[in-house]
């Protein structure tokens, strides 16, 4: 599998999304890595270290999205790195849906009278009447 490790491009996001030492453990399970030039520089680790650990380093992101076939990422996709994203590639990151409302879903919550306390309710679905908005 072809490992992609593209810079962070969120706002305040210094993090990469691997270290050395991991880079090292796939390609030693016979994985290609591909790290984006200056990904970790934000981390103190220079591409060097990354090149020795046996990554191949790429000058773009255009790069590392197009023949990645996981991408690792710390934070959730830019929306200019939306169209970046293929058809059945693996995007490994944290989405953090919280911080948009409208991605959000809404969780459901009703009262039970069982000794009267809240209960959390099974997840919520077409038909549950407590996902109308």
């Amino acid at each position: 599998m072809r490992v992609g490790v593209p810079t962070e491009t969120k706002t305040n996001e210094f993090r990469v999304a691997i270290t050395p030492a991991g880079v090292a453990e796939l390609v030693r399970r016979g994985h290609d890595v591909l790290v984006q030039t200056g990904a970790g520089e934000g981390s103190a680790i220079a591409d060097s270290e990354f090149k020795a650990a046996g990554a191949q380093l790429a000058d773009t992101a255009e790069q590392v999205w197009g023949d990645a076939d996981l991408l690792l990422k710390v934070k959730e996709p830019v929306p200019a790195e939306y169209e970046l994203l293929r058809r059945n590639q693996i995007l490994f990151t944290y989405l953090h849906l919280a911080a948009s409302r409208a991605r959000a879903p809404r969780p459901c919550w009703r009262p039970e009278r069982r000794r009267s306390r809240m209960r959390r309710s099974k997840p919520p679905t077409a038909h549950c009447r407590c996902w109308r908005r």
